[in-house]
C-alpha cells in the first residue's frame, strides 16, 4: 500500500503543477483574458468549497462516488481538448475537473491515515511534492505548444486515476467494508474557531501563490533567484514530509500554533527584506512548518477529532484550500493593485488572527490532541 500511495500522490501533485504552473500560461497564449483567465481558475476552489455541503446531509464518499469521481477527472481532462478555445466550455470542463479532484483526495487521504498513520504519513505525501516539481521542471523543456501541456495533463490523469483505482481496491480487500459508516458530527459552528483558524491560515498564502513572483521580480530579483527560491521551499517541505513523525506525537493543537505563528514571521520577514536573499531564503525555510507539517497536523487532528472521517477531510479541503486560496486570491489581489508594499503584511496579520482563532479554539476544547 505505502507504494501504491506514494505513485497516487506523485500523479495527483503532477496534475496540480500542470494545472497551476502552466494552463493560466497556455490560455493567455491562445487568446484569453486575465478576466477570463480570472474568472476560469476562480471556479476550482469556489466548487471545492461548495462540494462538501452537498455530503452533509448523509450522503457517503464511497466506493461508487469515488469511481465515478475518477471517470469525470478522465472525461474532463480529455474534453480539453475540445473546449480550449471555447469559454463556456472550458469553464464546464474545468469546474467537473474540480469536481473530480476535490473528491479524489479526501477518500485517498483518509486511506493513507487509516493504513500509515500519521506518523508515515509524511513519507508518501513528500512524493507529491516531488511530482509537482518534477513535471514543472521537465514540461518546460517540452512546451513548445498548447496541446503539448494539455497532453501531460491527460496522460498523467490517466497514470494517476490507474493508480488511484487499486488503491481503493487494496484497501477495500484489507477492510471489507466502506472506510466510512458514521453519520455527520461535524459542526461548524461549534467549532467555528478551529475553522475559522484554518481558513485565515491558507488565505495568508494568497500573496504567496499568487503573486510572489511578481513581487520579487518587481523589485529586483531576477527571474531565475525567485525560481531558486521556489524550488527550496519545496525541498525543505519534502525534507520535513520524511522526518515529521516525531513533532506530530504531541498536541496537534500546539504544533498548528507553532506553524501558523512561523509563517506569521515568514511573510513578515518577505514584507521587511523583499531584497535580502539571506532573508528570503531564511523564509522560504520556513514552508517547511508552515506548509509541510501544517497541513499533516490539521489533517491528523481532523481524523481523529472527528467520527465522519471522510467529510472532515472534505472541509478541510473545501474550506481551507477551496474558500481560503479564493479569499487569499481576492484580497491579495486587491491589496497588491493599491498597496503592492504591504502585500505580505497583510499576509502576516492574517496568519496572526488565524493564530488567535487557533489558541481560542484550544482554549475552549477539551480535547487532548
Amino acid at each position: 500500500m505505502f507504494y501504491l500511495l506514494s505513485l497516487f500522490y506523485y500523479f495527483y501533485f503532477s496534475i496540480i503543477g500542470i494545472y497551476i504552473i502552466f494552463l493560466p500560461k497556455v490560455l493567455n497564449d491562445v487568446g484569453y483574458s486575465a478576466g477570463e483567465i480570472g474568472i476560469i481558475f476562480a471556479a476550482a476552489p469556489l466548487i471545492r468549497f461548495i462540494l462538501p455541503f452537498l455530503f452533509i446531509k448523509g450522503l457517503q464518499l464511497n466506493t461508487k462516488i469515488f469511481n465515478a469521481s475518477l471517470l469525470l477527472v478522465i472525461f474532463s481532462a480529455l474534453s480539453f481538448y475540445l473546449s480550449l478555445e471555447h469559454f463556456y466550455f472550458l469553464l464546464l470542463c474545468n469546474i467537473a475537473l474540480g469536481v473530480g479532484l476535490a473528491l479524489v483526495l479526501p477518500y485517498v487521504e483518509l486511506i493513507s491515515l487509516d493504513s500509515l498513520g500519521k506518523e508515515r504519513y509524511g513519507k508518501v505525501r513528500l512524493f507529491g511534492s516531488l511530482g509537482f516539481i518534477i513535471v514543472a521542471l521537465v514540461l518546460v523543456k517540452f512546451l513548445s505548444c498548447a496541446y503539448v501541456a494539455l497532453d501531460f495533463l491527460f496522460v498523467v490523469t490517466l497514470l494517476m486515476s490507474a493508480v488511484a483505482y487499486f488503491v481503493q481496491k487494496e484497501s477495500r480487500k484489507k477492510e471489507c467494508k466502506e472506510p466510512e459508516v458514521y453519520h455527520n458530527d461535524i459542526s461548524l459552528l461549534k467549532d467555528y474557531k478551529l475553522w475559522l483558524g484554518l481558513l485565515l491560515m491558507q488565505t495568508s498564502f494568497g500573496s504567496f501563490y499568487n503573486f510572489f513572483t511578481i513581487y520579487e521580480t518587481d523589485r529586483g530579483i531576477s527571474m531565475d533567484m525567485t525560481i531558486y527560491l521556489w524550488s527550496f521551499g519545496v525541498i525543505v517541505e519534502v525534507a520535513m514530509l520524511f522526518f515529521q513523525g516525531r513533532f506530530l506525537r504531541g498536541n496537534l493543537l500546539t504544533v498548528l500554533q507553532v506553524t501558523v505563528f512561523a509563517t506569521a514571521i515568514r511573510w513578515f520577514l518577505v514584507f521587511l527584506y523583499p531584497v535580502d536573499l539571506g532573508v528570503l531564503f531564511f523564509a522560504q525555510s520556513l514552508h517547511a512548518l508552515s506548509f509541510a507539517l501544517f497541513h499533516s497536523a490539521a489533517i491528523s487532528y481532523l481524523f481523529l477529532h472527528y467520527k465522519h472521517k471522510s467529510l472532515a477531510q472534505q472541509f478541510f479541503s473545501g474550506i481551507s484550500y477551496g474558500l481560503g486560496g479564493l479569499s487569499g486570491a481576492l484580497i491579495a489581489g486587491f491589496v497588491y493593485e493599491h498597496y503592492p508594499d504591504y502585500l505580505f503584511l497583510s499576509s502576516s496579520a492574517i496568519a496572526l488572527m488565524a493564530l488567535l482563532m487557533i489558541t481560542l479554539y484550544k482554549k475552549s476544547s477539551n480535547n487532548p490532541l
